[in-house]
């Protein structure tokens, strides 16, 4: 059952509030609930210890709760007018009750668990791309001989595909005796392309070592 607190910015309304706090230390229960808040803004300052000191010890515990929330340093502020008198809040249905409330240790809603998910989620995003450097490497591709197609064996290193790996420039480089060396560039993420890996499992074994002999690492640099 709802508990209803009237007048609460007049001495009767206080009085009928600290004796309903007498041995409480919250307005429900045990812990600081949505009820405390909502009395504690229509009290419109801090009761009289010496006439009301259940509500007095009340009112400054909620101070201290909240202050441990918020811990900006608040100049003060003082609202004009009366309180609305209790009778007429009372009329308004408890579903309104609800969406009225100040909900500062409430749930979260589905829109603030979304921003936080996207946060920590951009957050790790973040870090991962600081720990994951990249590298720029320099291959030196050697056919078998001077017959080799060289068109067939860039073609052949190109269609290395993998996460992380990305080819680059490349040029035919005469090594001797009619025969031409392939000089191709690649970028690399560190933490998902190992190049002796890529050298031994992927570019000197079958199809490609049809017009494969060895490759080289000509520069390795970090970017």
């Amino acid at each position: 059952m709802a508990l209803t607190f009237a007048n609460l910015h007049t001495e009767l309304g206080l009085k009928s509030l600290n004796e309903f706090l007498s041995g409480k230390t919250y307005i429900s229960g045990d812990q600081l609930t949505k009820d405390d808040i909502k009395v504690y803004t229509a009290v419109l300052e801090k009761p009289s210890v010496d006439l009301f000191p259940n509500a007095g010890q009340w009112f400054d515990c909620v101070s201290s709760k909240l202050a441990s929330r918020f811990p900006g340093k608040a100049v003060g502020v003082r609202i004009s007018g009366e309180a609305a008198p209790a009778k007429e809040a009372s009329k308004e249905s408890p579903a309104d009750d609800d969406d009225d409330d100040i909900d500062l240790f409430g749930d979260e809603t589905e829109e603030e668990k979304k921003a936080t998910e996207e946060r920590e989620a951009a957050a790790k995003a973040s870090s991962k791309k600081k720990e994951s450097g990249k590298s720029s490497v320099l291959l030196d591709v050697k056919p078998w001989d001077d017959e080799t197609d060289m068109k067939k064996l860039e073609e052949a290193v190109r269609s290395v595909e993998m996460p992380g790996l990305l080819w680059g420039a490349s040029k035919l480089v005469p090594v001797g005796y009619g025969i031409k060396k392939l000089t191709i560039m690649m970028t690399i993420v560190d933490d998902l392309v190992s190049v002796d890996s890529l050298i031994e499992e992927q570019l000197t074994v079958e199809p490609i070592n049809e017009y494969v002999q060895s490759c080289d690492i000509v520069a390795f640099n970090k970017i």
